[in-house]
């Protein structure tokens, strides 16, 4: 009785304040003793989330601002405010309130590029990423892993190219990439390459005789020499299985989901995650509904399926997030844009995640990778730059590709380039020839 009586006076206090919790409190004081319950419980949770997120910001594996800058504003930046833009998934706003630490931006061109200006376009989307980081103070431009861990008050800025059709199958054209600072590229898109088979089929795109070839392990190679992560998202199960077998550094999907979920070509298998995980490489988990349930509508709690099945399989060290906005269409309810990450995390925190798991799913894991991938390329400091070509009879649209050493070719090859210089010109060097050696020989 003494209870009733006092929560009714109580009741009384708060109902000035709180008509909502006075009424549920008269209907019934136990449900009002529930909803209070709740109220404090999930205000807990919140603040909880909020101190994980803030001691480990969340390095977020891809995101495709970039090619909707392109798509909306013809790269042109000064027609925009990226603080508050509506048009697309990812504003700054958005990003602080996501507690989003670091982002990799991806460079992107269109499969369609292939074998014509792909190398253009790609430098063109570097360029206006580089030139959108530059441009707001609240973003920071970095090319390593210190970079990241120093960047504190800031969000890191790194660059990723997706789809190898942008280095036109040259070893060059990838380093010269690298020394703009991109870090990391994903070997297809839903394109072949002339070296590495997709997951994907293009009526247009014929695929290379094996889904790796010799030249396509160079580019591996070449890019374990020079300090760039290996990317497996969009590539064929069979590429991404001779790549981690042959990879010196661990490698990424930085934007797929687990098969046994959801069954589409982009996910990766289990026997692919057991490679991740003995190869200490990382998953970053997808947000798309396609790949996370198949279908156009999907939650949060679907995606957090996801986390629960690779961290079962692979463990939690081998997970990550890369949720893939501004590069699809259908996202999760509940995870609408880059402003939305703390919903996930309370999601894994009601099913047990702990603190530790989550803070490596939010960063450490990914500096982890890179820092190995950066250990690998110190090992490799004396090793020469890879001078390998691709044969030619692997590229198949050589309409569009010369041949340096058919515009000069040797004199017994039957293509002389002095059957081009008039007979008068050949005269006069024969004579001169004479003269010089009459003089020298006294």
């Amino acid at each position: 009785m003494f209870f009733l009586t006092s929560l009714q006076f109580y009741n009384s206090e708060i109902s000035a304040s709180s008509y909502k919790m006075g009424f549920w409190a008269s209907l019934c004081p136990a449900v009002f003793l529930l909803l209070l319950l709740s109220t404090t419980l999930m205000s807990e949770t919140n603040n909880t989330v909020n101190q994980i997120m803030k001691s480990a910001p969340l390095i977020d594996g891809h995101n495709d601002l970039a090619l909707q800058l392109r798509r909306y504003f013809n790269n042109n930046l000064t027609g925009l405010d990226l603080n508050t833009l509506k048009k697309t998934h990812t504003n700054i706003n958005k990003l602080k309130e996501g507690n989003v630490g670091a982002q990799l931006w991806s460079a992107y061109v269109l499969c369609s590029s292939q074998y014509k200006d792909a190398v253009r376009l790609t430098m063109e989307q570097i360029d206006v990423i580089k030139r959108m980081c530059r441009k707001y103070e609240e973003f920071n431009l970095v090319t390593t892993s210190e970079g990241i861990r120093n960047t504190t008050d800031k969000i890191a800025c790194l660059i990723t190219i997706e789809g190898g059709q942008s280095i036109d199958s040259s070893l060059a054209a990838l380093r010269m990439f690298y020394d703009l600072g991109v870090r990391s590229m994903s070997l297809t898109h839903t394109c072949h390459t002339p070296w590495a088979r997709s997951t994907e089929e293009h009526s247009d795109i014929v695929p290379p005789k094996s889904s790796l070839t010799d030249f396509g392990q160079e580019v591996v190679w070449e890019m374990n020499r020079l300090g760039m992560i290996v990317d497996l998202s969009h590539t064929a199960s069979d590429t991404a299985k001779a790549v981690l077998q042959i990879s010196k550094a661990p490698v990424i999907f930085s934007h797929s989901s687990a098969f046994a979920i959801c069954k589409h070509r982009r996910n990766v298998p289990d026997n692919l995650l057991k490679m991740i995980k003995k190869k200490k490489g990382l998953v970053m988990v997808n947000f798309y509904c396609g790949f996370v349930a198949c279908q156009k509508v999907c939650n949060i709690s679907n995606v957090a399926d996801h986390f629960d099945y690779i961290k079962k399989i692979a463990g939690y060290k081998s997970v990550g997030i890369g949720g893939d906005y501004d590069g699809a269409v259908w996202f999760p309810q509940g995870l609408e844009d880059v402003s939305k990450y703390p919903a996930l995390i309370k999601e894994l925190l009601r099913r047990k995640w702990t603190a530790g798991e989550l803070k490596a799913v939010l960063r450490d894991n990914f500096l982890r990778v890179f820092g190995k991938v950066e250990e690998v390329k110190a090992k490799l400091k004396n090793v020469a730059a890879s001078e390998k070509e691709i044969p030619l009879n692997e590229i198949t649209n050589k309409s569009c590709r010369l041949s340096l050493r058919d515009v000069f070719p040797t004199a017994n090859s039957g293509h002389s380039l002095w059957k081009t210089v008039p007979p008068a010109f050949t005269i006069v060097c024969t004579v001169n020839t004479y003269i010089v050696s009459l003089i020298l020989t006294g």
